[in-house]
């Protein structure tokens, strides 16, 4: 189930959506010894990150930190761990956090930490929608829903680059790398709980699509509507 909330304004769609993160941390905590939780990294979640650093009564020390995906070649101040570790990691310290490191062997890389996702079930997904609709970096060519893998190598597709470039992340799009590992749509759609961040009207189309459009990799973001517990925080400039 898909339950979509509107604000009036990105900071307070994320500021709602850190606060039902900061719940279900502190629900999941209070009934077994960790939480293990998976993050998006990317502009669009500044306020929700920034939420969760301000939120109280969470044992960061008991949650187990993932990421969604990296870059195969790109400096590490341009990298999605060193943005998770500023923008949350830094802050609360969380008692382990695996990064994806692809070095010279990508494909070894997705089998270790594929093994480290599958250790035990995930407890919550923070994150977002890409302008063409992708989860994590599982562009509509690279979609599947069905994917037996845990995480892989993928190609970006033009769309996703330039939205790196829109973002702010890289000042060309010449500078965005054009390979990545990405967790697979079946590797996020395992988590008990999804929360999902989705501000700017750059993304109205992708929302529209998955919102209201078939269920195809044609918008990947379409899958959020099989989940059976997803909460979608949106503003008023982005709901279609």
């Amino acid at each position: 189930m898909l339950d979509i909330r509107t604000f009036p304004d990105r900071a307070a769609a994320g500021a709602a959506a850190a606060t039902e993160a900061a719940h279900i941390l502190r629900e999941t905590l209070n009934t077994q010894a960790t939480a293990r939780v998976i993050f998006a990294a990317a502009p669009s979640q500044r306020e929700t990150l920034q939420g969760l650093v301000e939120a109280e009564g969470i044992d960061w020390a008991r949650v187990t930190a993932f990421h969604m995906d990296e870059y195969l070649e790109v400096q590490d101040k341009d990298s999605f761990a060193a943005f998770l570790h500023t923008h949350l990691w830094r802050a609360v310290k969380p008692g382990t956090v695996h990064v994806i490191t692809p070095g010279d062997d990508p494909e070894a890389e997705c089998d270790r930490y594929a093994a480290l996702v599958r250790e035990a079930p995930i407890d919550l997904v923070c994150l977002g929608i890409g302008d063409n609709g992708h989860l994590a970096f599982n562009d509509p060519p690279v979609a599947d829903f069905h994917d037996p893998r845990t995480a892989k190598v993928v190609e970006l597709d033009a769309a996703c680059r330039t939205q790196q470039v829109g973002d702010g992340c890289f000042g060309t799009l010449a500078e965005v790398p054009t390979h990545a590992v990405t967790l697979t749509i079946p590797a996020l759609m395992s988590a008990r709980r999804l929360v999902a961040t989705v501000p700017g009207p750059g993304k109205r189309a992708a929302l529209r699509a998955a919102v209201n459009g078939p269920l195809t990799t044609g918008c990947p973001a379409s899958i959020l509507r099989e989940h059976p517990s997803c909460t979608l925080y949106t503003d008023q400039e982005t709901r279609p």
